[in-house]
């Protein structure tokens, strides 16, 4: 892992960039935006994807794997993220050319420019808050440019240059660099203590939380009910906070949230209220509703328009996403990491599946998160799935941790019977077939790569007889 060195110069122009990691979301699209600008883009990832095609068929050269010869000569600027390791041969001979070699942060704040900035942070939700904020704006007759960490399906894009003032970003609080940008609103979804392994401490990490909050130009929004939320709210001094939550006090007020399907509810503001529905399950997604909506208030609108824009809202990929339905059992997929996230989508899951049970497969991210959270994990997994198929650990940028395993977060759990660990994909898959039955939902869980076994599991329900009873005890 690269720390990233903020302090590096930032170039006036760039006319030929390249990309180490270019295939992943965030990295796609600040490279879709070089495009636009009518930069020469090339880059390099670990696998191909589509992703690495689509920026193909948009003009930019684009390599499987990691090699020097992938650094054309005429390259001036070289982006990459934090998740490389220090050894990737194109790093180095990027930094041996004396080439600029800036973070993916970096990057972006060049593209900013001087836009008014609108920066979500927050340990959870934040991209369903930057995608609810996009798509609104832009049913209220607004162009921003924007740059998410998922992609926006009804958009079909995770980044667009847009061609008003306004600049809407997801910003991220593990490394720091969200404190980089010179934000005019701030909107803070939730402080829940994560990537300690940056921060140190939790203290460190609310007061991170509460700089990036007060170095807003115009405005903070911020999360009334969230506990962590709270104590960057003691520690504000700016003239301008906009709370939004369930709280009596709060400036934009959720209340009567009712979750039995497509998730509705009111929010009441200056004495006004006005009642909601939104295509996307949760009681989650109706706190981040209100979160969007006190954007769009701090930004000029209406209530009533502002809830109405909201609504169009029809999520983001890999994000409580349907992949396929086979002999009656549905398989989603969710980015969920993190404890509370996980808690949140298999809650939402819950409100829609009906009299179906809930079957999650999950793959702990990173092995510090893990060893940290084990026990968290298993307490929610147990909590809010009926059944757990456990994969082994995907440590991104991190060298693996004796002991720190699947299994860890599997020996965690108070009854057995409810957890599987199967660290082979497809063993995984066939187990998942023999235990789902019809009306069940089947959500792998987690932002590594978990996603890519869904295939595995379609084709096994589809080659498996039903099974009216499963070995979960039920």
């Amino acid at each position: 892992m690269i720390r990233p060195d903020l302090s590096l110069p930032i170039p006036e122009n760039i006319e030929a960039a390249h990309f180490i990691g270019i295939g992943g979301s965030g990295m796609s699209g600040l490279a879709r935006m070089f495009l636009d600008r009518g930069i020469r883009v090339s880059g390099s990832d670990r696998a191909d994807s589509p992703g690495l095609r689509d920026l193909e068929a948009l003009g930019a050269t684009v390599y499987v794997g990691h090699d020097p010869a992938n650094l054309a000569d005429d390259v001036d600027t070289v982006v990459h993220t934090g998740a490389i390791w220090p050894e990737n041969p194109e790093f180095l001979l990027a930094k041996e050319r004396g080439l600029h070699v800036i973070h993916r942060s970096q990057a972006l704040y060049w593209l900013i420019g001087g836009r008014r900035l609108v920066s979500v942070a927050g340990a959870h939700g934040k991209t369903t808050s930057t995608g609810m904020i996009v798509t609104a704006l832009r049913d209220l007759g607004a162009d921003p440019a924007f740059v998410n960490g998922g992609v926006i399906s009804q958009l079909g894009v995770s980044s667009a240059s847009g061609s008003d003032d306004l600049f809407v970003i997801e910003a991220d609080e593990s490394d720091g660099t969200f404190l980089l940008y010179d934000t005019s609103i701030a909107l803070v979804t939730n402080v829940d203590p994560d990537h300690l392994d940056h921060w140190g401490s939790a203290d460190a990490f609310y007061a991170a939380f509460a700089r990036f909050a007060n170095d807003a130009r115009e405005a903070v929004v911020i999360s009334s009910d969230d506990p962590g939320a709270q104590i960057v709210t003691s520690q504000l001094t700016h003239p301008r906070v906009v709370t939004f939550g369930e709280s009596a006090d709060a400036t934009v007020r959720v209340s009567d949230i009712v979750t039995d399907g497509p998730v509705t509810f009111r929010l009441t503001y200056d004495g006004a209220t006005v009642e909601a529905r939104l295509p996307v399950p949760g009681a989650h997604n109706a706190i981040n509703a209100a979160g969007a909506v006190a954007v769009l208030l701090t930004l000029g609108h209406g209530l009533q328009p502002a809830v109405r824009a909201v609504e169009g809202f029809a999520g983001t990929i890999r994000r409580f996403e349907l992949h396929g339905v086979e002999r009656g059992v549905s398989v989603y997929d969710d980015y969920a990491h993190h404890p509370t996230e996980v808690a949140a989508a298999l809650a939402a899951a819950r409100t829609v599946v009906g009299d179906g049970r809930i079957i999650a497969i999950q793959q702990p991210h990173t092995y510090s998160r893990t060893q940290e959270m084990y026990r968290e994990f298993a307490h929610v997994l147990e909590q809010y799935a009926d059944h757990t198929v456990m994969l082994d650990v995907y440590g991104a940028r991190e060298d693996p941790v004796p002991g720190v395993t699947g299994e860890l977060v599997s020996g965690a759990f108070a009854d057995p019977s409810h957890v599987h660990f199967v660290p082979d994909w497809q063993q995984a898959a066939d187990y998942t077939a023999t235990v789902a039955r019809e009306g069940d939902y089947v959500i792998t869980l987690g932002c590594g790569n978990v996603n890519l076994i869904i295939p595995q599991v379609l084709e096994a329900l589809g080659r498996t007889a039903p099974n009216p009873r499963s070995d979960t005890g039920e």
